[in-house]
């Protein structure tokens, strides 16, 4: 059992990323809003959250080295948007028709239906421009090709993980397809509904972070495996899962484990990973 406290280490960490959110969106606010669409955006954005996608992307950066900067923080960030975007538009009629999120009011249900797709539009495009301002930063004024090198990767990365191979594709299934009964059909749905931002997440740090190939591919793997794993973790607490509980249950463990396994090539400075695999099983 690790004695690393990842309460700890998260405080600081949440709260920087909490305050560069409240910033950024005060600053687009600060102007015309027409039709209270940066009100809309900054309703989903900053409602009480626990920033695992964002943090995901510090930790796994920090594992290979990277200090925590000003254009990490912004590229973690970035990952956060398109989490609330994808939040927003879930929860729309034609989509999952919730009422309630994080024990308030949808997004739709305080700035009408069209203002929400707005909204959620605004946060998928604007994590992109966030990405690029990263990569800005960290290039300084020297332009290093590598810095360019490695936005591009982080870009990538973001795009797999939210669109027609990630979270696109597993809202697409979910509506198209009967409800899955298999645990294959199950964890395909997992891993492309929740794991591929998860899996996104852990590559934007890699990238952020210039993670050597066998680092990227144990992060990777990290992402894969957690992603999947937080789900079942997820279904099983809210009780929604088809599954029966023994398998959701074995298959948490097994896949927390792998996500352990993952790590096996990074020293201390990956415990914060760890610790976050360890707390989907109670450990």
């Amino acid at each position: 059992m690790s004695d690393f406290d990842l309460d700890f280490w998260l405080r600081p960490r949440r709260a920087e990323i909490d305050a560069l959110l409240a910033t950024r969106l005060a600053a687009a606010a600060s102007g015309d809003d027409p039709g209270r669409l940066v009100e809309a955006m900054r309703y989903s954005l900053l409602a009480p959250g626990k920033r695992l996608r964002p943090l995901l992307v510090v930790a796994a950066a920090e594992a290979v080295g990277r200090d925590r900067d000003e254009p990490l923080r912004l590229a973690a960030a970035a990952v956060e948007l398109v989490h609330c975007y994808s939040l927003i538009h879930d929860d729309l009629p034609a989509m999952d028709d919730d009422d309630l999120r994080r024990g308030q009011p949808t997004n739709h249900k305080v700035f009408g239906e069209a203002i929400a797709i707005l909204a959620g539009d605004a946060l998928l495009t604007l994590a992109f421009e966030w990405l690029a301002e990263a990569g800005a930063l960290a290039g300084g004024t020297t332009g290093d090709p590598l810095v360019a090198q490695r936005t591009l990767r982080a870009i990538a990365a973001l795009a797999r993980g939210a669109g027609v191979s990630g979270m696109v594709r597993g809202q697409a299934r979910e509506l198209a397809e009967p409800q899955a009964e298999s645990l294959q059909a199950v964890e395909r749905l997992h891993a492309e509904k929740t794991g591929a931002l998860f899996r996104a997440a852990l590559e934007v740090g890699a990238a952020v972070a210039n993670a050597g190939p066998e680092q990227k591919e144990a992060l990777v793997r990290f992402g894969v495996h957690y992603g999947v794993a937080f789900q079942h973790a997820d279904d099983l607490a809210d009780g929604d899962h088809v599954t029966t509980q023994t398998e959701a249950h074995h298959r948490l463990h097994v896949l927390a484990q792998a996500a352990l396994d993952a790590l096996s090539l990074f020293d201390r400075r990956a415990e914060p990973l760890r610790a976050f695999a360890r707390r989907l099983t109670g450990g």
